[in-house]
């Protein structure tokens, strides 16, 4: 399932995997959002209380869509891995080498990132937990 011009919103991805599920019971989902209108995140969450586990997303939040010129970039993976991380999952990322990974993009760019967590850093108990993993 992908939205990559940024227009849906956290009810319509819930009831479109529910949709989805009932349709196809045994298929595995995958969903792609891009963060045009600021809800890409908000939508990840919704694809995963729905029961998705595969979700696309782009070092820095950069990336577009050809078909949409206005589309900005997809949800930042370092965004989405913090988020799940501080809610209890276990993804299996390195957030702080990925961190570092946004960092070196935004230099090798030569201008910033969408993403936030690369403005914002890491917050201090989430860093301490991760150093123990």
């Amino acid at each position: 399932m992908a939205d990559t011009i940024g227009v849906a919103v956290p009810t319509q991805v819930s009831e479109l995997i529910g949709q989805l599920r009932l349709a196809v019971p045994t298929v595995r989902l995958r969903a792609h959002f891009h963060n045009t209108r600021n809800t890409g995140l908000a939508n990840a969450w919704a694809a995963v209380q729905a029961g998705v586990r595969a979700l696309d997303a782009s070092c820095g939040g950069i990336g577009g869509c050809p078909f949409a010129p206005a589309a900005t970039g997809n949800i930042p993976t370092e965004d989405l891995i913090y988020m799940l991380h501080r809610m209890g999952f276990d993804t299996g990322v390195d957030l702080p080498a990925l961190l570092d990974t946004s960092r070196w993009l935004q230099q090798t760019l030569d201008h910033a990132v969408p993403g936030m967590l690369v403005k914002a850093g890491l917050f201090p108990a989430a860093q301490s937990r991760m150093e123990k993993m």
